[in-house]
């Protein structure tokens, strides 16, 4: 069984929690591959995908949904898993679900979508961006729960592979 963990960041904190997926699922023994959404060229090597973005505006960013575009047909053919990140605060939040998340989930045939908070380092931010936060009073700071991304990663691991031994078992 082999699994694709891809992400679209912005500032590189959405991309450090698909690093941590990708490594986590390999700690466990899945072969997984990081890659970047547009580095994606096909997806026949994966039985498994798990597909993130950062959130912007309440939605996902362009790399990430021209993904879902590009390879509709062949996601839904496959076991997929969607997460969000980008809601500050402590711990996961309905805040941080995509207004689209509906349509993603149809689009990909996903199994699940999961929201993890995100980081604020406000010296990592363009202009417009730091007069956004300002704004809103966003805290800054890393508010990522490893601990609830490596469930996360294991819940995925033990669902591909219990889906996995039933469609070999109904084949053989």
């Amino acid at each position: 069984m082999k699994t694709l963990v891809t992400a679209a960041s912005r500032h590189g904190s959405t991309s450090e929690i698909a690093d941590f997926l990708a490594k986590s699922l390999r700690e466990s023994g899945m072969d997984a591959d990081r890659r970047h959404p547009d580095d994606v060229l096909e997806l026949t090597e994966y039985d498994t995908i798990v597909l993130g973005s950062a959130i912007y505006m309440g939605h996902w960013m362009k790399d990430a949904e021209e993904f879902t575009k590009r390879f509709s047909d062949a996601l839904r053919l496959r076991q997929v898993w969607l997460f969000s990140s980008g809601p500050i605060g402590s711990g996961e939040s309905t805040t941080g679900v995509p207004s689209d998340i509906a349509t993603l989930m149809e689009k990909t045939g996903a199994v699940e979508h999961k929201s993890f908070a995100g980081k604020l380092d406000r010296e990592g931010l363009g202009f417009g961006e730091r007069v956004a936060v300002r704004v809103v009073h966003a805290p800054e700071g890393d508010f990522r729960d490893w601990a609830s991304v490596r469930s996360w990663a294991e819940s995925i691991l033990g669902t591909a592979r219990t889906t996995r031994h039933f469609e070999s078992e109904e084949t053989s």
